[in-house]
């Protein structure tokens, strides 16, 4: 568990990356042997791309360092719970292992509306952890919306 505590953080951080850019704050990072292989956070706005999430950067960016698409014996560590696109992407690189910290009511594909991870529709199941360093993240991502709801100004996106 310390372990998922540390790599947490180290997703946590990348989520305080994208809030500095006026991204939503979310990150990810991708674990092989104790060592992170892939890491990102949201860009959506900065990149003006719709897929990127800190998810499917994290893991382009791990199968760019293994030199392969199959993500055997990773875990990845994400702040939100992912959606339907993110757990797609998981499933098909082949992650074993997901650890979540909070849950997406609206659109999470793990549990929330859907449950990806289990589907055994699919041809490969994850195995899901979720609540670690759950209330920080959702502190921080609570108090990105409640700042843009109250109309405080947030870094623009570079």
């Amino acid at each position: 568990m310390d372990a998922d505590h540390r790599f947490m953080r180290a997703a946590l951080d990348e989520a305080l990356a994208a809030r500095a850019v006026g991204e939503v704050p979310i990150g990810a990072v991708v674990v092989l042997n104790c060592e992170i292989i892939g890491c990102g956070h949201n860009r959506r706005e900065t990149a003006e791309d719709p897929t990127a999430h800190a998810e499917m950067l994290a893991i382009r960016q791990a199968a760019e360092s293994l030199g392969h698409w199959r993500l055997l014996e990773t875990t990845l560590y994400v702040t939100l719970e992912p959606c339907v696109m993110c757990m797609g992407a998981i499933i098909l690189a082949r992650i074993p292992r997901l650890v979540f910290a909070c849950r997406d009511p609206r659109a999470g594909a793990c549990g929330s509306i859907y449950d990806f991870s289990r589907d055994e529709r699919f041809n490969h199941r994850v195995a899901v952890t979720e609540g670690v360093l759950g209330g920080e993240c959702s502190e921080l991502l609570s108090g990105f919306f409640k700042e843009l709801r109250t109309g405080k100004k947030l870094r623009k996106p570079v």
